[in-house]
C-alpha cells in the first residue's frame, strides 16, 4: 500500500556540467549535505488577442517558453583534505567561476607578527591563495618572493620553524560560468526523482553566526527532468535515453560546525572583533539565460552580467579604538578589508575573504539593553576579478 513520503527519506548530489545541460555522471562522492531544495518551473504567460466570441479563457498552446528556477540551502561540514574539493564544491564553482586552486602544503621556515611567513621550499602560491595551520585559514596578500609571502592577517598561533603549514583549496571569481546538476533522490525508490540541469547560481549568500553555518545558492536552469513523467515525449530530455538512478550509497559525515565557531577580522589594519552578532557575504553574478532563442523552449547558454560582492554585520558597539576606526572608516568612505573564518578546526575551516569593502555608515539600534551597530550590505571592490576569496581548509 503506498504511503506518504518522509520529507528526510532525501538525498543530494551536485556535480559539474561538461556543457551547459549535459547531465553529468554521478557518484557517491557527489552526494551533498543539504537542508532543503526549492526548484519552480512554470510556463512563460503570453496575452491571447484572439477574438474567441466569448469570456471564456481558451487556455494557450503547449510548448511555451519554460522558466525554471532553484534555491539549495547546504551547511559547513567536514571536508576530507585528500579529496580534489569538498562536496559541495561544484556549487561554489558556479557560483565564482573558477576552477580551485589547490594548495598541497609546506614546512614553515619564519614567521612574523605582521603576518609574513616563510617556507623551507618554493610555495607555489598566488595572491589570493589560502593557507592553513592549527584550526586558522588565511589568505595570500601578496607574494614577497619564491619562498615568502605576505598574509592578509597573522596567524594568531604562528607556526614554529619546521612545523607544517597545511592544505587549503580556493575559489576565486573569473568571468565566465560553469554549470551544474543537481540530483534530488527520495526513498521508497518507486517515488518520484528529479534533476535539475543547466544549473546556474545568480546568488550565493555564506551566513555567520547563525545556528549552523550556511550556504545559500539561487538561479535558474534549463530545465527540471523528473522519473515519473521521463518517457514518450520527454525521452531524451536533457540528452538522457533513460532516467538515471541513484548510486550505490557510500560512507556519508554528516558532522556539522556549529554556527558561532570562528573568527572575524575587520578594518584598515584588520584587527580581530569578537562583538560581531550577525554578518553574511552574498555574491549576485546578475544572471540571465539565453532563453529568447527562436527554435527552443529552453535557455541555451548563461549570460552571467556584473558581479556585485557585498558584506554585512552587525555588532556590539564599544569605545575602543578599532571599533571607532570603523565608523572612521564609513564616513571617511575609506576601504577596509573584511574576512570570516568559519569553524575552528582542521578539516572543518572555510574562509571569505574581501580584500577591499568600502563600509556604510552604521545605523544605530538602541532596541536592546546593550548598544549595536548596523553595517548594511557594503559592496567589494577590486581590479579583475578579485572581490572575493572563498576557501576551504
Amino acid at each position: 500500500m503506498s504511503s506518504y513520503i518522509s520529507s528526510n527519506a532525501n538525498r543530494f548530489y551536485t556535480a559539474l556540467e561538461s556543457a551547459y545541460g549535459q547531465v553529468p555522471t554521478i557518484t557517491a562522492a557527489n552526494r551533498i549535505p543539504a537542508v532543503k531544495l526549492t526548484i519552480r518551473q512554470q510556463r512563460e504567460v503570453t496575452e491571447r488577442k484572439d477574438k474567441t466570441g466569448s469570456r471564456t479563457f481558451a487556455g494557450l498552446p503547449p510548448g511555451g517558453r519554460r522558466q525554471t528556477s532553484f534555491e539549495l540551502r547546504t551547511f559547513l561540514t567536514n571536508w576530507q583534505q585528500g579529496a580534489s574539493s569538498p562536496s559541495y564544491g561544484p556549487l561554489f564553482q558556479a557560483a565564482l567561476g573558477a576552477a580551485p586552486a589547490y594548495f598541497a602544503g609546506g614546512t614553515a621556515a619564519t614567521t612574523t607578527g605582521n603576518g609574513r611567513l616563510a617556507f623551507a621550499a618554493a610555495h607555489g602560491l598566488a595572491a589570493g591563495q589560502a593557507v592553513s595551520s592549527g584550526g586558522e585559514i588565511r589568505f595570500v596578500a601578496a607574494i614577497v618572493d619564491a619562498e615568502t609571502v605576505q598574509l592578509n592577517v597573522p596567524f594568531t598561533v604562528p607556526p614554529a620553524a619546521g612545523s607544517p603549514v597545511g592544505a587549503a583549496l580556493t575559489y576565486v571569481p573569473t568571468t565566465e560560468l560553469p554549470s551544474i546538476g543537481i540530483f534530488d533522490y527520495w526513498s521508497p525508490a518507486t517515488a518520484t526523482q528529479r534533476l535539475l540541469c543547466g544549473g546556474a547560481v545568480d546568488q550565493m549568500e555564506i551566513g555567520v553566526n547563525g545556528d549552523y553555518h550556511e550556504f545559500i545558492f539561487s538561479g535558474q536552469a534549463q530545465d527540471v527532468v523528473d522519473s515519473a513523467s521521463f518517457g514518450g515525449s520527454t525521452s531524451g530530455a536533457a540528452q538522457l535515453q533513460s532516467f538515471p538512478g541513484e548510486p550505490a550509497l557510500g560512507s556519508f559525515d554528516y558532522t556539522i560546525v556549529p554556527g558561532n565557531l570562528g573568527q572575524a577580522w575587520l578594518g584598515t589594519s584588520p584587527t580581530q572583533f569578537f562583538t560581531i552578532t550577525a554578518a553574511s557575504v552574498v555574491l549576485k553574478n546578475g544572471l540571465d539565460t539565453r532563453s529568447k532563442e527562436f527554435g527552443s523552449s529552453l535557455p541555451m547558454a548563461i549570460a552571467p552580467g556584473e558581479r556585485t560582492v557585498t558584506a554585512a554585520f552587525e555588532l556590539f558597539s564599544q569605545d575602543d579604538a578599532n571599533t571607532q576606526s570603523l565608523y572612521q572608516a564609513a564616513r571617511q568612505q575609506s576601504p577596509i578589508s573584511v574576512m570570516f573564518q568559519l569553524g575552528e578546526s582542521q578539516g572543518q575551516l572555510v574562509g571569505v575573504y574581501l580584500q577591499s569593502v568600502i563600509p556604510v555608515v552604521p545605523e544605530f539600534d538602541d532596541s536592546k539593553n546593550r548598544l549595536q551597530w548596523k553595517f548594511r550590505p557594503s559592496r567589494a571592490q577590486g581590479t579583475v576579478d578579485n572581490e572575493i576569496a572563498v576557501a576551504f581548509g
